[in-house]
């Protein structure tokens, strides 16, 4: 008797796009909210040299639990208006990982 055959299904991640609505030079890092499908969020770094977008990316990865490398901005890197992909997780989760940190932040999201 032949061992019965196992099938592997492969899942793949397909990588979620946030649009953002970026603020610099602000008094701390934080997701201020949600509005009209843009995430409002604010960083203390200048927009000087790239620093912003990258306290920005630094920021979504921690709060979505994925290594700062699966995070960056895809478009608008000299806009306020930006769109940044997350490698490695769905947009459910990253929606429910948002949702997650900002009730255990309270208010302000620190």
């Amino acid at each position: 008797m032949t061992p019965p055959t196992r099938r592997w299904r492969i899942l793949q991640v397909v990588p979620a796009d946030l649009t953002v609505r970026l603020k610099p030079r602000a008094k701390r890092n934080a997701l201020v909210g949600e509005h009209d499908g843009v995430l409002h969020v604010s960083v203390a770094a200048a927009p000087v040299d790239g620093k912003a977008n990258a306290a920005l990316c630094k920021l979504i990865a921690k709060r979505a639990g994925v290594a700062r490398g699966q995070v960056s901005v895809i478009r608008g890197e000299r806009s306020r208006e930006k769109v940044v992909r997350v490698e490695g997780v769905t947009p459910h989760e990253l929606r429910r990982a948002f949702e997650k940190t900002a009730l255990r932040a309270g208010p302000g999201g620190k």
